[in-house]
């Protein structure tokens, strides 16, 4: 709207032109300038045009609108010379062109402050198609990675064979990618079980205890979960963590009471000297 006004102004200056006294009408400099001033008119036009085009090609715009608002600038400046010197030619006439360079001046802070909208939106448009590609090729990478495992169920067998087997650090590359691979499944809790216990085993109790939660929390009806549970009393109390040790054996004596880690806890508790029940 800014443009459309902007052009009605430079339509009234070129009738204003016309109309002033013969002097003014034989000005060369006034025709050049109004020359200038039409020019200027046909430009914000296509300015105008190419920003109304479609988002496929809005960074092609964006170019032409910046050479458009390069020669705007050159124009301006021109007319700012020429102003000068028509100065002393009637105080009324330069005044009016003020206005008009200065309504200029505005449409071109407008239209600067649309294309950067603009350029923003094309950001934001690349990022999100960025952001998409990235996981796209994620999960394909996942998908290429869980075509070329073994078997679940060889995969989980395997490990436990080398677990067995004391082959420590196979066992614990075997569990690790069961997880990665079949993370949902009622195996994967005892994969994580059987990580903890060979973490327990190397001492790294503060580990174990984080695996034996993770069974105790994803996997509660699975069949490592009391297993987890007592070894998880055992890995505190290993860590001076007494206080803490004791509550966890009462709860698998509370939650568990059938069952052999109940009796491991009720004995483990006898030996610390602690009662059954808090």
């Amino acid at each position: 709207m800014r443009i459309k006004r902007c052009a009605a102004a430079f339509a009234l200056v070129a009738m204003l032109a016309s109309n002033a006294s013969p002097a003014w009408a034989v000005s060369k400099e006034m025709v050049a300038l109004q020359t200038q001033v039409q020019a200027l008119q046909d430009q914000m036009a296509r300015m105008q045009q190419s920003f109304d085009e479609r988002m496929g090609v809005m960074k092609s715009l964006m170019d032409q609108n910046t050479d458009s608002i390069n020669k705007v600038t050159a124009s301006i400046a021109a007319m700012q010379e020429l102003l000068q010197k028509q100065q002393s030619a009637g105080a009324a006439q330069a005044d009016q062109l003020s206005g008009q360079i200065q309504a200029l001046n505005d449409s071109i802070d407008e239209l600067k402050a649309r294309m950067a909208k603009v350029s923003k939106q094309m950001d934001d448009m690349q990022a999100a198609q960025q952001t998409a590609a990235a996981s796209q090729a994620a999960q394909q990478a996942q998908a290429a990675a869980l075509a070329a495992a073994p078997p679940p169920d060889v995969l989980y067998n395997n490990g436990l064979r080398d677990y067995n087997a004391g082959k420590n650090d196979i066992a614990t590359q075997e569990f690790s990618d069961y997880i990665k691979f079949y993370p949902n499944t009622d195996l994967a809790g005892n994969s994580y079980f059987y990580l903890a216990e060979l973490q327990y085993k190397q001492g790294n109790y503060q580990a174990a205890i984080t695996n034996y939660d993770l069974v105790i929390q994803n996997f509660p009806s699975g069949n490592k979960a009391a297993s987890a549970e007592l070894k998880k009393g055992y890995a505190q109390i290993e860590l001076g963590q007494n206080d803490a040790g004791v509550a966890t054996l009462r709860h698998v004596i509370q939650r568990y009471p059938r069952t052999n880690e109940a009796l491991q806890a009720k004995e483990r508790l006898r030996k610390l000297g602690a009662p059954l029940k808090g």
